[in-house]
């Protein structure tokens, strides 16, 4: 297995790490500090939303661009995005309306790939796809964090715009493959 494919597994290998920490739900007091558990699972869901960033210069840098890569990578990040998500709305920090949006966008996405695939065609990220990403990740990180609700409200704004955006750009730009233009 390649550096890349490594990098995407440590991705999938930390998902349940970062749950088990979000249910276990303790603190210790470590050098006179106390450390709680959401900490450090914040900490992990860091870690693993680096290792994206990683496996994507190691996989272009080192040409290991593989089936592997193509399919386990944005399943990964959605595994990740979902269950911090999925977290938020069990403590009543994220509305589910947000999060339904986020999982139709990325089911519509992912379907049309699977339509661009049957015609022979590949649809690559597009920059508001992963500008989409970076917000997503940058703004759940944020939510773990004491916030006002003002910002957890900008959060979601946030979140909800790029993930529209980004989601209308793809069939608009690709409306041929689902034979939209007729």
């Amino acid at each position: 297995m390649n550096t890349a494919n490594k990098l995407t597994m440590a991705r999938v290998i930390l998902i349940p790490v970062f749950l088990l920490l979000l249910y276990l739900d303790f603190e210790f007091l470590y050098l006179g500090v106390t450390i709680k558990s959401t900490y450090l699972a914040l900490a992990v869901f860091i870690i693993a939303a680096l290792t994206d960033v990683a496996d994507g210069v190691v996989a272009r840098k080192r040409n290991q661009i593989t089936d592997f890569g193509k399919f386990m990578d944005p399943l990964a990040d959605k595994v990740l995005t979902f269950a911090a998500m999925l977290w938020f709305i069990e403590i009543g920090l994220m509305p589910a309306w947000l999060v339904l949006i986020v999982i139709i966008r990325e089911f519509m996405v992912t379907g049309m790939r699977l339509v661009a695939v049957a015609k022979g065609r590949v649809i690559a990220a597009t920059m508001s796809g992963k500008v989409k990403t970076v917000v997503t990740m940058l703004c759940l990180i944020a939510m773990f964090l004491p916030l006002t609700q003002w910002m957890i409200i900008t959060c979601w704004a946030l979140i909800g715009v790029t993930t529209v955006f980004s989601g209308i750009e793809y069939f608009v730009k690709n409306r041929d493959i689902m034979n939209l233009d007729k």
